[in-house]
């Protein structure tokens, strides 16, 4: 589908969140290409990328489609090429041994201050430099890079900006000055998309930054959440936006959920840096998508994210094969039900710019992310794949039968 120039111009815009943002993500434009007609997810006009967005962005405007995407990150047996979140837990063994190499030139250095005033000075100023040596991440990015170049290598793909047939921009922040850089924008577009990935992805204190013609970037997370506003200056008419990560509410979720309330102090540090980390984006994200309201008023920027009680999306392990199936298979099924509950809400806005809503997809009850697959795998393979069907029809049966015993069994509990 090539898009005229009078139609709307489209964008798709993804914050991060890591692997199990991108596995959300997925799960929840899989759902969207399925209801939405008139919307192709390989031929928007415009893609955004942040963290592992940039991963997704970077597929989708390759020609990757929803279904590989999920195959290579969620099923990876069947992946032409898989995606072993593994990848990610290298340790930064490069990183190490360059500092380690600094720590004899650095405590000479700090004997040689102390000594040349020991009266005056205090031990610990003079031996603070030494903090030089500690490691600006634990584990090694090196192998997204790789992993991404190998990929955007193949036949009919590219690895370069120039080479795309639709605008792509992936957001890092410049370590040194703090400003946001979009690679693929005009004069950064001559870095490899493997490396801006992978340069919009280095967390701090997880991953080093990524070196770029003498520069350093980090995650593009520091200054804004998705940087929507990337594609609305680009003249973005419509923003799709997903957005994985928000603040869990253990309050709300026990209420709703009529279940013994978690508090997020018995997870240890992780769970509380997740906690703090997802509030300070969500609420910067907030303010911003407010902002795009007053400032682009010829646009639409629509959102999807997680509910607050979502303890799934929260307490997932993102390296568990069974967890990320669950977590890809969650989303989808909470954006159908998203779509529903906001479908006089979106109709007026998506046909503005020639979008319908698919009800009748929405209202079938059999239709599963696993079913979908399946389907699509059965196309692949010529009709071999109905023993497929018929195995994810009995589990969506068992599903449903398991949730109807949980229900009872609260229903029971409560009284």
């Amino acid at each position: 589908m090539t898009r005229s120039r009078t139609h709307p111009r489209i964008a798709l815009a993804l914050a991060g969140g890591g692997p199990l943002g991108a596995i959300y993500e997925i799960g929840t434009i899989t759902a969207l290409a399925e209801a939405l007609d008139g919307v192709d997810f390989n031929e928007l006009d415009i893609y955004v990328g942040v963290s592992a967005g940039g991963f997704i962005a970077a597929g989708l405007a390759n020609g990757l489609t929803p279904a590989v995407l999920c195959r290579m990150f969620i099923d990876s047996e069947s992946a032409e090429i898989p995606f072993d979140p593994g990848m990610l837990l290298k340790p930064a063994l490069t990183e190490y041994r360059q500092r380690a190499a600094s720590v004899p030139g650095l405590l000479l250095e700090s004997f040689r201050d102390f000594f040349s005033n020991p009266w005056q000075k205090s031990f610990l100023s003079s031996f603070q430099r030494l903090a030089q040596a500690i490691p600006t991440g634990i584990f090694d990015n090196q192998g997204i890079g790789d992993f991404l170049e190998r990929l955007f290598s193949e036949p009919g793909r590219s690895n370069d900006f120039r080479d795309l047939r639709r605008q792509l921009f992936l957001v890092a922040t410049d370590l040194d000055s703090g400003a946001s850089v979009a690679f693929g924008s005009r004069g950064r577009d001559h870095v490899p998309i493997s490396m801006a990935v992978q340069a919009s992805s280095a967390l701090p204190g997880l991953f080093p930054p990524v070196e770029i013609d003498g520069h350093f970037y980090v995650d593009g997370a520091l200054k804004k959440t998705m940087h929507a506003s990337v594609a609305l200056k680009e003249g973005a008419e419509l923003v799709l936006c997903v957005n994985p990560l928000v603040p869990f509410d253990a309050e709300l979720s026990a209420r709703l959920k009529h279940g013994q309330r978690r508090r997020l102090i018995e997870g240890g540090l992780p769970v509380v840096l997740a906690q703090t980390f997802r509030a300070i984006i969500h609420s910067r994200m907030q303010v911003g998508i407010a902002k795009y309201e007053m400032e682009y008023t010829n646009a639409d920027v629509i959102l999807f994210e997680p509910n607050s009680d979502d303890d799934d999306m929260f307490f997932t392990n993102m390296f568990s094969y069974s967890g990320r199936k669950r977590l890809s298979e969650h989303a989808y099924r909470k954006t159908r039900q998203e779509l529903l509950r906001r479908y006089d809400e979106l109709v007026p806005k998506l046909a503005r710019h020639g979008i319908g809503i698919r009800r009748e997809v929405l209202l079938d009850p059999k239709r599963t992310l696993a079913r979908h697959m399946a389907m699509l795998q059965r196309k692949r393979a010529g009709g071999m794949g109905r023993s497929a069907l018929q195995l994810s029809d009995a589990l969506d049966e068992l599903t449903r039968a398991i949730n109807r015993l949980k229900a009872t069994r609260n229903a029971v509990v409560k009284t």
